[in-house]
């Protein structure tokens, strides 16, 4: 999908928060929390969680922790993208669900690892299910969320621990976890050291109860960034050009082509057109691996040639 940064806000020391919207402003696919997106900005393709609330039909909102360490994706992002800016998303995907049979919900964050947390504390509370929140941070400085979060901390639900830089003097994991309350799931979400103390932590909890998400996986390969590209109708011979940040479907259509589009945004199939010579850069959510031999979704994807001859 080819969404617009609508605004970046400040969340905390190093974290900022991207709301991504729809350029015409349609709804986009519905995400449940816990899901996250991939998101391919200065030719890094990067896995970020939604925290916005599940309900929102109109738009995905992320936080991006600038790392040190960083080989170019979150730099980027801190420095280079703003708003009006148009990024590739991919659509929402989900391996750290809400068990909606549990009886209760202990939710552990570390750094970072509250923003898939978020979506699912707005979601709980939604549904007044009986939840507990710990949140791990160096200092408050570097808490995001703290404003958000306050109500629920002063309901007594939610606890923020700093440890100034020093775990041994931060949150005591084993002693939250020594003992598994029947009915209770467990959820964590965090950087590394973070989350292989949970894991020892939880041992002895059963496998089911257990729900886990690393706030970073291994390195995503390198892409290249998009470039202009030419199609060419092989029945019409129309030849165009299409741009970086344009698609086909619009190129076509604002020089009369009669394109047929519903979604354009990859995932309905209304756009399925055949093409002839070439090599597409499927960007579809639909299309198997057999139908891309022939076929292709004109609303989304683009040309790894620099000429696509399509049967128009």
């Amino acid at each position: 999908m080819q969404l617009r940064v609508r605004s970046i806000t400040y969340l905390a020391e190093a974290i900022k928060s991207y709301e991504l919207v729809d350029p015409r402003g349609r709804d986009l696919p519905r995400f449940a929390p816990g899901a996250h997106i991939e998101l391919r900005a200065g030719g890094f393709l990067r896995r970020y969680s939604l925290w916005n609330d599940a309900a929102e039909r109109r738009r995905y909102c992320i936080a991006v922790l600038r790392e040190d360490a960083s080989r170019g994706g979150s730099r980027y992002l801190h420095e280079d993208v703003r708003a009006g800016d148009i990024v590739e998303v991919s659509m929402p995907r989900n391996d750290f669900p809400v068990d909606a049979a549990a009886e209760r919900h202990l939710l552990i964050a570390g750094g970072i690892g509250i923003a898939p947390i978020m979506s699912m504390v707005t979601e709980l509370r939604r549904r007044s299910a009986e939840l507990e929140v710990h949140y791990c941070t160096r200092s408050p400085e570097r808490t995001a969320f703290r404003r958000e979060l306050a109500p629920l901390a002063a309901e007594g639900r939610l606890c923020f621990h700093h440890d100034g830089g020093d775990p041994a003097q931060g949150f005591d994991v084993t002693a939250i976890l020594r003992r598994a309350r029947p009915g209770t799931h467990l959820y964590f979400c965090g950087p590394a050291p973070f989350m292989a103390a949970a894991m020892e932590a939880a041992r002895d909890w059963p496998t089911r109860t257990i729900h886990y998400e690393y706030f970073t996986g291994a390195p995503e390969p390198e892409v290249t960034e998009d470039r202009p590209f030419r199609v060419q109708l092989a029945k019409s011979g129309g030849d165009y050009e299409i741009g970086v940040g344009e698609t086909i479907a619009e190129v076509l259509r604002r020089h009369g082509v009669a394109v047929r589009t519903s979604c354009e945004l990859g995932y309905c199939g209304a756009c399925l057109t055949p093409y002839l010579a070439g090599e597409p850069d499927h960007r579809d959510q639909v299309l198997e691996e057999k139908e891309r031999r022939h076929y292709m979704l004109i609303c989304c994807s683009r040309a790894k040639t620099p000429v696509l001859v399509l049967d128009l």
